[in-house]
């Protein structure tokens, strides 16, 4: 089960952990945002795949030959939105941050 938190915007932030994998071998990028089996694929455009679970949430996406579309397909910069998480997750962070 994926849980989130909605922001003062209205947009809502995942709680579980979205992984990217490059690998070198096949130039592929993978964008893993939640646990789930593939049901369906669809090529959004050449070299872009978007999985789909049977219930048709986005279960992640493929970037082939990534080191021809974007720069440094081996280093990924992120940012957390700046609102505060709530529940026991988000209490944990907040603990750790200010050391309570």
């Amino acid at each position: 089960m994926v849980t989130a938190y909605q922001t003062k915007q209205g947009r809502y932030i995942l709680e579980t952990a979205m992984k990217a994998i490059y690998d070198r071998e096949t130039d592929t990028l993978s964008i893993i945002l939640r646990d789930g089996k593939v049901a369906e694929s669809d090529e959004a455009r050449n070299g872009l795949i978007l999985d789909y679970d049977k219930a048709g949430r986005l279960v992640s996406l493929e970037l082939l030959d990534a080191s021809e579309q974007i720069n440094q397909p081996e280093s990924i910069e992120f940012a957390l939105a700046s609102a505060e998480p709530t529940g026991a997750l988000g209490r944990e962070k907040l603990a750790k941050k200010y050391g309570r």
